[in-house]
């Protein structure tokens, strides 16, 4: 892996190991791909149950030979049951640490917006700083640590809207429609002849990349060159949200980081050592959308921030 070229092989071998379970879903396995190869690049996945969000995640964990954790969020989930808690040992008359599933590299936060914001911040620490505090004690967590957190749309019942300083903890907000009607029909055919979902280790997915690998490749990211003038079309992107007349909040200085880091990422897994306008346009929605918030009366027009999105875009001069 001595060039970028390296990297977009052993990225397009991931890719092609994911396709043995998943139908489809390029683009949402490219975001996916890009959290996982940066620092804090956590990914927040939203679509209606049953568009196989958890099973993209267990395939990427698979193919990259990750450990993996899953907590099902629920109305009375606790913090100690992420984050784990000490427990008394009447034998030794002393506390012993039981870790929660938050110790590990892979964790999904399956439908975290069914959870009362306390429980979902329980995450804020572990996300942002990488360990966890429990009684006063820090515990580091091990690297890569990468969490997926699924929602429901949030218009459906028994959801806790995610607040904004945990939604700002997230790279991307990745939305997963239903697939189209040919890639439905080779999900029939795929189950007709046996898949199961809950046996996707006998799917054939092989493991291509390591733990190692991937803290090698977001390394040799820190070398993708990124001009001036690429940092000023970002800046431009991200004022304008700030000023736009359809938005209450726009997107903080972290969004501007973000969407850097995601545009360096994003050059090395395709093979180039430099970021270009394209590669911020591409990234601008899903690195956005979910850190702007929509006056009342533009939700009634019916626009989305997506909308908006394009709307800046449009009206940024590209450099050359």
């Amino acid at each position: 892996m001595q060039d970028m070229q390296g990297i977009k092989d052993r990225i397009a071998r991931v890719r092609q190991e994911m396709a043995r379970v998943v139908e489809g879903q390029e683009e949402v396995i490219e975001e996916l791909i890009i959290g996982l190869l940066m620092n804090t690049g956590h990914i927040l996945l939203e679509g209606v149950p049953g568009t196989g969000k958890t099973l993209l995640v267990k395939t990427l964990a698979q193919a990259v030979d990750c450990e993996f954790k899953r907590v099902q969020f629920t109305p009375d989930l606790m913090p100690s049951d992420i984050i784990g808690t000490n427990v008394f040992n009447f034998s030794s008359g002393s506390f012993t640490l039981k870790k929660g599933p938050v110790f590990t590299s892979f964790l999904l936060a399956d439908e975290i917006n069914r959870t009362p914001p306390k429980t979902q911040a329980a995450l804020l620490e572990a996300m942002e700083e990488k360990q966890v505090t429990i009684d006063g004690t820090g515990y580091r967590l091990e690297e890569p640590f990468f969490v997926i957190a699924t929602q429901n749309p949030i218009e459906h019942e028994g959801t806790y809207p995610l607040p904004e300083a945990q939604l700002d903890r997230f790279l991307m907000k990745i939305i997963i429609d239903y697939p189209s009607r040919e890639e439905e029909r080779s999900v029939l055919r795929n189950y007709h002849n046996g898949f199961r979902a809950d046996r996707i280790t006998e799917a054939g997915v092989n493991r291509v990349l390591t733990p190692a690998d991937i803290l090698m490749i977001r390394e040799k990211v820190q070398e993708v060159v990124v001009e001036d003038a690429i940092f000023d079309y970002i800046l431009a992107i991200v004022e304008g949200t700030r000023k736009n007349y359809n938005l209450t909040v726009g997107a903080s200085p972290r969004a501007s980081i973000n969407l850097l880091l995601a545009g360096k990422v994003f050059a090395a897994i395709t093979g180039r050592g430099y970021v270009t306008p394209d590669d911020i346009k591409r990234l601008a929605a899903p690195v956005l959308r979910h850190r702007l918030v929509l006056k009342p009366e533009a939700e009634i027009e019916g626009l989305s921030a997506d909308d908006v999105i394009r709307l800046i875009l449009d009206s940024v001069e590209v450099p050359r």
